[in-house]
């Protein structure tokens, strides 16, 4: 039997998203409803990966298109390719999830000179035919025959000049352009305008399916981990006209807003317009709310589809219509993506009117977009004093600084160096999406709240603000031009897309709050998970920030970084320095109190919640400077001989520090340290519980190897206990190197708990220094050697494994092992889905993750919902 790669729109539904692409589900869904859906058929996915492998249609495929056809001709009482009454269609990309703008689109294909009059004739309009037939070879020329498009854009803005638009634009002067437009194909592509309808078709179908391997939609599965073997199907529909004249008109529209989550219906539209007009940002459209009036019949019916649609698919819907000569005609709708507030108001607001349970609310936020809440705001007193250089268009929520650029290349290349920099763009394109993956915010001079900037700005949780109209953008000369001020590429940015303001120079920001909706959200994903979440926090106002977002404790308390506030380095020098036992204890006991003092704060802070400190972790080295100048200045200030410290220095140099003298390998050949870190937190805990604080500390001891390494560091922490007069407290150690996961079984004679430090196990399995790492983990990645940067995702293959072994052999040992993790890979959603999976008791990551990693752990019991990415 013949495989099956064509179905009509009315043969599909709305569960064959693998097949069919989210927009075909989409459109065979509307079709079965009842709604104006113009005829067409959808091209499966697997056609495409055929496509793919074999470099040509697979065997059986263009009959069954032709065959398609016929039955939209039918339907249509339309032909493709008759002069006397012309079938157009249009040819759209359309991938399981949605990729907005990632991929190509042809408009009203089925046009050459004598169907171009045809249409003139049959719609006594030939301005309009002619404005269809530019539109079609523009589109044609750059996605199925890949000339540049800014070669046409020339022409077009060299016909308009600067006081006029598309719309003025005279029959004589179009026809005039799409010669100009065929002779640029001519010129660019070195083949002829092809004016066969379906050598049309057949060029634009594989030029579809090819847009699925394009650089940018590479790009943006990547940076959305959509998988690359899902492939793209393609809609063949019927053309219906915005461009018609007064009475028509093409738009964008949600059924609640993607910004804030206002349940309005949320939009814009162009009359006389196509649709490509809204979304690529060459007119700036009206808010849709001004259709009510002017066009309110019209709205009425796009109202009570829309609320048909979301009622549903229980979800927020983004719609893409068509008025042609007063009748509503359904393009697309597909579930709407919004920004991280709008995502958790949504969810929680659908709750509560009855669309959907909790578990779906819970299921639906993704951990991502509750990162996009914690973004920072400009501060208000810093906003007061800056410049206002113009306002456009909120297009999507947050603040950030940089230095304008104006190129998307150059954005990436910046932010390799570690620049931060604002991609200034006169309208974004799909091809820009790289520069804007790097930038830190977009502006736009044209485009809408549904522009390409908007919606991939918004899916990436980036600020921007799009159509400020009054930006005069030079991109050769690199720079901006603004109400009397010039700002140069490289120059201050600031961009605040919550306001649409864009502002000169670098304003300070400050941190979110959090709305009610937030707090029910996350008080309903605490109630269906059973992983704890802590926060890996150094100071008191690390912890103070974690409780403020849900944290169930301190899973890494880094003793080292209190070291280096203040002259406290000076004491930790001296301890380097010292020549002797005793020397070396009286510069610790300079410290002592400094860091009982940080203790107390730390545990008053998490009253009645577990902390865990980690002893002394990084090389000595760390706290030496290194540059002679550096070394004479330090030698002063200590009053020793320069050839004394720089002969200490010397010897403190390592090869390979990561794996040298560090960790647990510092107590047991300074044992002077450990007591003296032990005795603060002990001391620390005594005084704490004696104000009636519930202190529950933890002592966890680094890069451990043998259980004998453990035993002897555990004994010096016991011993201090013993003389504070301290019970109640735990000794562990972190898993950070693989032999200490092979041997787990032993280390749990000792240990009473167990963390990965799943940072420094990544880097001692792979044998990968993370500081160095960034040279080549961008390339892997690309290449798919490595699906993720293994220092974001857990690599779950590898390093995964060794946690799930250690996790075992310990628990073998004792049954009551406590085990968590306290590297990054704590916040991250597909590792903490890993460690539920294996049983871990907490997770613990840095303080502006734990929403992250609470909502992540949530989703992991439920079952995470299939959704649109």
């Amino acid at each position: 039997m013949e495989k099956k790669y064509v179905y009509l729109f009315r043969e599909g539904n709305e569960t064959m998203r693998d097949l069919l692409g989210g927009k075909g589900a989409g459109l065979a869904g509307m079709t079965r409803s009842g709604a104006p859906v113009p005829p067409g058929f959808t091209i499966t996915t697997e056609a495409c990966n055929a496509f793919s492998a074999a470099g040509h249609f697979p065997e059986g495929l263009w009959e069954q298109v032709i065959s398609a056809l016929r039955s939209i001709e039918t339907a249509t009482g339309k032909r493709l390719g008759d002069p006397a009454n012309p079938l157009l269609v249009s040819v759209r990309s359309g991938g399981k999830f949605s990729m907005p703008g990632m991929m190509d689109t042809v408009l009203n294909l089925g046009l050459n000179r004598e169907t171009t009059a045809g249409l003139a004739a049959l719609t006594n309009n030939p301005r309009f035919a002619a404005d269809a037939h530019r539109r079609f070879v523009q589109l044609f020329g750059k996605i199925v025959l890949g000339v540049e498009g800014s070669e046409f854009e020339k022409v077009m803005e060299a016909a308009k000049g600067e006081s006029r638009v598309d719309t003025d634009l005279s029959t004589a002067e179009l026809e005039e352009i799409t010669a100009r437009f065929r002779a640029i194909v001519r010129e660019q592509a070195k083949v002829e305008f092809p004016d066969d309808p379906m050598d049309q078709l057949g060029q634009a179908i594989a030029a579809v399916f090819r847009s699925w391997n394009g650089r940018r939609a590479v790009d943006y599965r990547r940076v959305n981990r959509i998988p690359d073997d899902l492939g793209t199907a393609v809609n063949v529909q019927s053309m219906v006209f915005g461009n018609m004249g007064d009475d028509s008109a093409t738009g964008v529209a949600f059924s609640r807003n993607p910004s804030t989550g206002e349940h309005v219906l949320y939009g814009e539209y162009l009359v006389n317009a196509q649709g490509e007009d809204v979304v690529a940002g060459v007119r700036t459209p009206r808010p849709i709310s001004e259709m009510k009036i002017e066009m309110p019949q019209v709205y009425g019916q796009f109202e009570q589809i829309a609320r048909t649609l979301e009622a549903h698919y229980k979800d927020v819907q983004d719609m893409e219509f068509t008025i042609e000569r007063g009748k509503l005609y359904m393009l697309q709708t597909r579930t709407g993506k919004r920004t991280g507030r709008a995502a958790v108001r949504i969810a929680v607001e659908m709750t509560k009117e009855g669309v959907i349970d909790r578990e779906t609310a819970v299921r639906r936020v993704e951990p991502a977009q509750i990162e996009q809440l914690l973004h920072p705001a400009l501060d208000p007193e810093a906003r007061a004093s800056a410049r206002l250089l113009t306002t456009g268009l909120p297009a999507s929520p947050g603040a950030a600084s940089g230095r304008a650029v104006f190129d998307p290349d150059e954005a990436a290349a910046m932010a390799i160096n570690g620049e931060k920099v604002i991609l200034v763009r006169v309208e974004t394109a799909p091809e820009d999406f790289h520069g804007m993956v790097a930038a830190q915010a977009v502006l736009t001079a044209r485009g809408g709240m549904t522009s390409h900037a908007a919606v991939v700005a918004r899916g990436m949780g980036k600020p921007c603000v799009a159509g400020a109209g009054e930006l005069r953008i030079d991109y050769a000369a690199g720079q901006l031009s603004v109400n009397g001020t010039t700002i140069m590429k490289g120059e201050m940015l600031t961009v605040d897309g919550t306001t649409g303001e864009v502002l000169a120079g670098h304003v300070e920001t400050q941190e979110p709050s959090l709305d009610a909706d937030f707090e029910t959200l996350m008080g309903w994903a605490d109630t269906f998970r059973k992983v704890g979440v802590r926060a890996n926090g150094d100071t008191p106002k690390d912890a103070q920030v974690a409780r403020s977002f849900g944290a169930e404790g301190i899973g890494l308390c880094r003793t080292e970084h209190m070291f280096f506030e203040g002259d406290r380095i000076d004491a930790i020098r001296q301890m380097i320095v010292a020549e002797n036992v005793e020397e070396r204890r009286a510069a610790l006991a300079k410290v002592e109190p400094l860091q009982r003092e940080d203790f107390v704060r730390i545990f008053r802070e998490m009253d009645g919640l577990p902390v865990t400190i980690r002893t002394l972790d990084p090389p000595l080295h760390e706290f030496l400077p290194h540059e002679d100048g550096e070394i004479r200045e330090l030698a002063k200030q200590m009053g020793i001989p320069f050839e004394r410290l720089k002969a200490k220095v010397e010897s403190l140099r390592e090869v390979n520090p990561m794996l040298g003298f560090r960790g647990c390998r510092l107590g047991m050949i300074y044992p002077e340290i450990t007591e003296m870190q032990a005795r603060a937190i002990f001391t620390a805990t005594k005084q704490c519980r004696e104000e009636g604080i519930i202190v529950r500390p933890e002592v966890m001891i680094p890069l451990v190897n043998t259980v004998d390494e453990l035993r002897n560091q555990t004994d010096i922490v016991r011993a201090e206990a013993v003389k504070a007069g301290v019970s109640d407290y735990l000794v562990g150690t972190m898993i950070e190197l693989p032999r200490a996961a092979l041997v787990a079984d032993k280390i749990a004679e000792v240990a009473e708990f167990f963390s990965f430090g799943t940072n420094d196990l990544t880097q001692t399995t792979l044998g990968i220094s993370r500081d160095d790492s960034a040279r080549f983990i961008p390339a892997y990645v690309d290449r798919k050697i490595f699906a993720d940067d293994p220092f974001q995702v857990l690599d779950q293959e590898g390093v995964g494994q060794l946690v799930k072994m250690g996790v075992e052999r310990g628990r073998a040992t004792n049954p009551k092992l406590k085990v968590g993790v306290c590297g990054e890979h704590g916040g991250d959603p597909s590792s903490v889905e890993f460690f539920v999976r294996n049983g871990l008791d907490y997770v613990s990551c840095s303080p502006y993750r734990v929403p992250v990693a609470r909502l992540a752990a949530a989703q992991a019991e439920l079952g995470k919902e299939a959704k649109d990415k």
